[in-house]
C-alpha cells in the first residue's frame, strides 16, 4: 500500500483508518509546518508513538502518568541511563515499585495522546514506511485502532463546523458592549481566561493562537465558546502588532483567582 499525499486531503482518521482495514505494518511519518511525527503499527494494532524530540522514554512517561515521583525519575535518569525500556520496566517489576499493568496502561494511554494530538494537524505532509517497525528497544504494544478512528472522524465533525462558524483567524475579537451572560455565574476554563486576557481589537485570533500556544482548532474551540456565552463578537482587526497582556504566570491558584477577578472587573467596566 502506497500512502503518500498531502494532509489536506487525507485526514488522520481516514490514513487510521486504511491502515487499520489493510492490517498494515510499518510507520506512518506526518510532517506538518512546525514538528514531525512517527506513528508505528503492527498488522493494523497502534505500536509506537514520537512527535519531534519529546522524551517518551518509558521514565517520562511513567513521571508523566504519575506512576513515578520526579524524584524517582531522575534518579532512574542518573542510576539506569544505560538501560532500554525493557530492561527497566523489568527491573521496576522484580524491585517491586510497579506492575506489568502499570506500565502497559502508562505506554497505552501515552501513544494514544499522541494520536489524539494529531487529529488536531491539518497542514503537512505524510507517508508510510512499509514493515519500518518500532525501535527495538521499546515495549511493543498492540492498540486497537478502532476507538480512535471513531474519537477522530468526531473530532473531524466538530472541525467542519468550527471552521464554519469562524472561517478566518485572521480576524479580531473585541468584549460585547453588553455581555449576553450574568458576570457573576461566570465560569470559564483556564484556557478560556488566557484568550480573554488578549482580547483586543488589535490582536487577531492567529496572534493570539500564537501567543497562548494553541493550534487552529484550539483557538477555535475556546473563540467559539466565548462567542456562544455572548463575551465577544468578531470584528475587523486594527492591523497593529500583538498587545503583550499578562496571562497567568503561574499555576499558584491564588494568583490565578485575583487574575480572574480582575479580568471580571474589566469585562464589567465595558
Amino acid at each position: 500500500m502506497a500512502l503518500r499525499g498531502n494532509l489536506r486531503d487525507f485526514t488522520i482518521t481516514q490514513l487510521l483508518n486504511l491502515i487499520n482495514l489493510a492490517k498494515k505494518t510499518g510507520t506512518l511519518v506526518i510532517e506538518s509546518p512546525g514538528d514531525v511525527a512517527w506513528v508505528a503499527f503492527r498488522e493494523g494494532k497502534l505500536a509506537y508513538a514520537q512527535i519531534g524530540k519529546e522524551d517518551n522514554s518509558l521514565a517520562a512517561i511513567l513521571q508523566r502518568s504519575n506512576k513515578i515521583s520526579a524524584a524517582q525519575y531522575r534518579m532512574i535518569k542518573e542510576r539506569a541511563n544505560q538501560m532500554n525500556d525493557k530492561e527497566l520496566g523489568l527491573l521496576l517489576i522484580n524491585a517491586g515499585y510497579l506492575n506489568q499493568t502499570d506500565i502497559l496502561d502508562s505506554l497505552q494511554q501515552y501513544f494514544i495522546g499522541v494520536v489524539r494530538r494529531l487529529f488536531t494537524w491539518v497542514e503537512g505532509y505524510f507517508h508510510f514506511e512499509a514493515d519500518q517497525l518500532p525501535p527495538a528497544d521499546h515495549i511493543p504494544m498492540r492498540i486497537d485502532l478502532e476507538n480512535l478512528i471513531i474519537e477522530g472522524a468526531r473530532q473531524l465533525r466538530e472541525w467542519e463546523q468550527l471552521q464554519e462558524e469562524i472561517p478566518s483567524l485572521d480576524m479580531a475579537l473585541k468584549f460585547m458592549d453588553r455581555p449576553g451572560t450574568n458576570l457573576r455565574n461566570i465560569n470559564l476554563s483556564v484556557e478560556e481566561w488566557r484568550v480573554v486576557s488578549y482580547v483586543n481589537p488589535k490582536n487577531t485570533m492567529r496572534q493570539i493562537a500564537h501567543a497562548t500556544k494553541m493550534n487552529d482548532l484550539e483557538i477555535r474551540r475556546v473563540v467559539y465558546g466565548l462567542l456562544q456565552a455572548g463575551l465577544v463578537e468578531i470584528v475587523r482587526p486594527g492591523g497593529v502588532p500583538l498587545t503583550n497582556q499578562r496571562m497567568f504566570p503561574t499555576t499558584n491558584k491564588d494568583e490565578q483567582k485575583s487574575l480572574v477577578n480582575r479580568l471580571i472587573n474589566r469585562i464589567r467596566t465595558i
